[in-house]
């Protein structure tokens, strides 16, 4: 397989070096197809000569890009103080080889073969690509590890896998349940959704009337997005996934304070309004983190995921806006009727049913060696995590021998994006100073 030279430059304080390698798509196949896999490693300028370790950053998602140098977050400052850091695109995003919908294509009405391909984009082929990188930048030499959100379920996966390859691990707001199924997931998501909406009512609470007032628009006109798209109440209740993370936590408020003008027959949305939305509720630009959402969850000998979160929405009627009471917004939760709503997803529609009934995973975790961890493991588990369940994450945290948590309420999901301390903490917790 081709390994293109690295390529080096300078910007903003910062020395990148781009690396794009060619990976199996099945590792268990490694002479079969190929796929291309980009990271980019980058370290503060004047320091690109000395011997600093590295440590291999693992993004949320899945289907996430890593971030780029040039909006770095809190996290990403702190670490280049002491860290070589590498921004590894998971399969299927940014520079690697793109899984969507125009890739995708070519496989034409053949659904099978389209979710036998995206069933490799999971995290034990991401940890696999990332053993592969790391031999390529530093051979047998172990590398540290930050796992941020679905970062730290794959943490969790290179623990079982390939502990061998690392130093130390951080995780964030990212210790999966080890056993559960994707039932377990969602139904403790839809608990802790309804309370995030309830918190935010509370904070804003004229904003009840206007998403009820949005939804009966909704209900009653065929109103399209800028991207042609008919936006219906069930996809606008999708927005509620904003209220998980600090940095979009008041954006809902902004957007709905912008929802009507008065038009030629009366009241209607606004465009400003419409291309808010669309930006929000758009799978484009990650079309696998719908696509894989569930599987992520899905482990040998489980039933089938049998598209979980739309399944266990039953169980939540203050959900059901037919039901008459006032509008809640749903939160992370993927649901089949995305794939006919919104156009990036229609071609994988197909794919993902088929995913939706796969049994046949290969395991996550391993649960006896991670009983046995020798690798030292901190994470910070945070309280009020919308996204990740807390007592999911401190059962997982029992299971792993020597993991360390600090759980605190100071800070949403995307804590270590928002505040320089988080990862500041966790590195003196991985050194016994905190």
């Amino acid at each position: 397989m081709s390994t293109p030279a690295p390529v080096t430059y300078r910007h903003g304080g910062l020395v990148c070096t781009d690396h794009l390698l060619d990976v199996p798509l099945d590792h268990s196949d490694p002479e079969g197809p190929a796929i291309a896999l980009f990271a980019r490693e980058v370290v503060a300028e004047g320091r690109e000569h000395e011997d600093l370790p590295r440590l291999l950053w693992l993004q949320g998602g899945p289907g996430g890009r890593a971030e780029r140098p040039n909006a770095a977050g809190a996290w990403l400052r702190r670490a280049l103080t002491e860290y070589r850091v590498v921004l590894l695109d998971q399969r299927g995003t940014g520079r690697s080889t793109p899984a969507d919908r125009r890739t995708l294509a070519r496989f034409g009405s053949d659904h099978a073969a389209a979710a036998g391909y995206l069933a490799h984009f999971r995290a034990d082929s991401i940890v696999r690509d990332a053993e592969l990188l790391r031999r390529r930048l530093q051979g047998e030499q172990s590398w540290s590890v930050l796992g941020q959100s679905f970062g730290g379920f794959t943490t969790l996966t290179y623990l079982s896998l390939a502990p061998e390859g690392l130093t130390r691990a951080y995780i964030t707001g990212g210790l999966p349940t080890l056993t559960g199924h994707a039932d377990d997931v969602y139904r403790a998501a839809y608990a802790r959704t309804l309370t995030q909406n309830e918190r935010y009512f509370d904070r804003y609470p004229g904003d009840q009337a206007l998403a009820d007032a949005v939804a009966a628009h909704l209900e009653s006109h065929d109103v399209r997005m800028p991207t042609g798209e008919r936006l219906t109440v069930r996809r606008f209740q999708t927005l509620g996934i904003t209220f998980g993370t600090a940095s979009k936590s008041e954006s809902l408020h902004y957007l709905l304070e912008t929802a009507f003008t008065e038009g030629a027959d009366g009241p209607e949305l606004t465009d400003t309004f419409l291309r808010g939305v669309d930006a929000a509720v758009s799978f484009a630009e990650r079309p696998l983190y719908a696509a894989l959402h569930e599987p992520i969850y899905a482990q040998g000998g489980r039933r089938a995921t049998d598209w979980s979160a739309h399944r266990v929405r039953q169980e939540f009627p203050a959900f059901d806006a037919t039901a008459g009471g006032p509008l809640r917004f749903t939160g992370e939760m993927v649901y089949p009727w995305q794939f006919e709503e919104d156009p990036a997803l229609v071609p994988l529609r197909g794919a993902a049913e088929a995913l939706a009934a796969r049994t046949d995973w290969p395991a996550l975790y391993d649960l006896d060696r991670l009983a046995a961890n020798e690798v030292p493991v901190v994470a910070a588990v945070y309280h009020d995590d919308m996204f990740v369940d807390r007592e999911h994450a401190l059962a997982t945290a029992d299971a792993v021998r020597g993991l360390r948590t600090w759980v605190t309420d100071a800070y949403a999901h995307d804590g270590v994006r928002a505040d320089a301390a988080v990862l500041d903490r966790l590195i003196a917790m991985g050194r016994g100073e905190a």
